[in-house]
């Protein structure tokens, strides 16, 4: 059912879609070079549904993070987790990274506690990306512990518990950087951490302080800022902290405005009706990079699969037209256990090159200047008349180009994937 597109209609119809195009002013070629250059980090917990393979001498509590479903064959191993995530590498066209969180740590069944893991406990993740040809990201791990049963972490009251925290998030920093030295591209570490209230706290202050004095800390640690970039990232709410979030987004935008981190922007955490397209000429008219979690919340943030929405379209607009995407480190943040996990992967990195190859082939000049001379139904009628044109043409010559089947062709592959080995665990 699901075949691979024949070569030959695919070259086909691209060379119909150039000439549409090139009518616009669009040069496609140029596009699909400029896509190649584009990174797109996968995050490893769409895996496992964000298990990771600590080794525990406790019963693990603390919240913060939650996937639903009970799709079989989730990756119990760094091995399987490694040989999936290639199966899903092998269906997606371009440039890739791989973003690891602290959880997934090797530690060769033994309890290493979050505040002493070292770049060795990542070695065979460093390695393994370095045969492969790929770059890691990082991120530390402030939920699914003891010490984040209340909910509190870098903001807690307690001073041996937040003291706990930063020593960990040290840690991480220092573990970035020794994945950044041995891939030798800079590893983007981002702060995440789940504090906050379920209801209606008297004191909205001493928290946000505390986690101003910690982050102060933790970035004051010495690592090479070349190896190691750190982005923080808000929260609107989350399950425990419905109605207080410490690192909300106007936290974290004035402290990344007085501070040396950039910003992360979670497309699925803010209001539901809130989209983050139109904050990123604002951010980046003040800091040089920014972190994109990609992601599709629905009336919560509940991390869907990515698809290709208008609110994703919107946010890769924006980001090209503003001539942007060097500035923007790209990586996709959703945990859906309901479905083939190698699937939600593959489907959410297509869906997000095929909105950076739509900005792409967009004749902004063309609309810029329709809308300087006061054209507005022009304009809008330009934008329409887009919609329909033929990029599915162009993105079947980008698959093609690299390797990776067009079209429908990798849901076979991923079928196959699926009742040879996932059905097998």
């Amino acid at each position: 059912m699901f075949k691979p597109a024949e070569p030959s209609l695919v070259t086909q119809r691209y060379e119909s879609a150039r000439e549409q195009y090139r009518q616009l002013g669009v040069d496609t070629d140029e596009a699909l070079a400029r896509l190649a250059a584009v990174p797109i980090s996968l995050h490893c917990w769409q895996g496992d549904d964000v298990r990771g393979f600590e080794v525990h001498d406790e019963a693990l509590s603390g919240g913060g993070i939650m996937a639903t479903g009970n799709y079989p064959g989730a990756a119990r191993t760094p091995e399987q987790l490694r040989a999936d995530a290639e199966k899903a590498f092998s269906l997606i066209p371009g440039k890739l990274r791989f973003s690891l969180h602290a959880i997934y740590a090797e530690t060769g069944g033994r309890v290493v506690e979050r505040d002493r893991l070292a770049p060795e406990h990542f070695a065979a993740w460093m390695a393994w990306a370095k045969a492969r040809g790929i770059c890691l990201d990082f991120n530390p791990t402030f939920f699914a512990h003891p010490k984040a049963n209340d909910g509190w972490t870098l903001s807690h009251a307690d001073a041996e518990i937040r003291a706990f925290w930063i020593r960990h998030a040290i840690a991480c920093r220092r573990i970035a950087e020794a994945m950044g030295r041995s891939q030798g591209s800079p590893c983007v570490i981002n702060h995440w951490i789940p504090d906050g209230a379920k209801d209606q706290p008297i004191d909205r202050w001493a928290p946000r302080q505390r986690l101003i004095q910690s982050l102060d800390e933790i970035l004051a640690a010495p690592v090479d800022s070349r190896l190691c970039r750190d982005a923080v990232e808000s929260k609107l709410f989350g399950i425990g902290s419905e109605d207080y979030v410490v690192g909300s987004h106007e936290f974290y935008l004035a402290y990344a405005m007085t501070r040396a981190p950039m910003l992360c922007l979670d497309m699925g955490h803010f209001h539901p009706t809130e989209t983050i397209h139109d904050k990123i000429s604002s951010v980046l008219l003040f800091k040089k990079e920014l972190l994109l979690h990609v992601s599709r919340g629905i009336r919560w943030d509940s991390d869907h699969v990515v698809n290709f929405n208008d609110d994703l379209r919107c946010l890769f607009q924006q980001i090209v037209r503003g001539q942007a995407l060097k500035r923007v480190h790209i990586g996709l943040d959703f945990f859906d256990g309901g479905l083939n996990r190698i699937g939600a992967w593959v489907i959410g990195t297509r869906a997000a090159q095929k909105a950076i190859l739509n900005a792409l082939l967009e004749p902004t000049a063309l609309l810029a200047d329709l809308e300087a001379g006061g054209d507005r139904a022009s304009t809008l009628a330009l934008l329409e008349e887009l919609r329909t044109m033929p990029l599915g043409a162009v993105w079947d010559q980008y698959c093609q180009a690299h390797g990776v089947p067009a079209g429908t062709g990798w849901l076979a592959e991923m079928q196959s994937y699926d009742r040879e080995v996932i059905r097998k665990r």
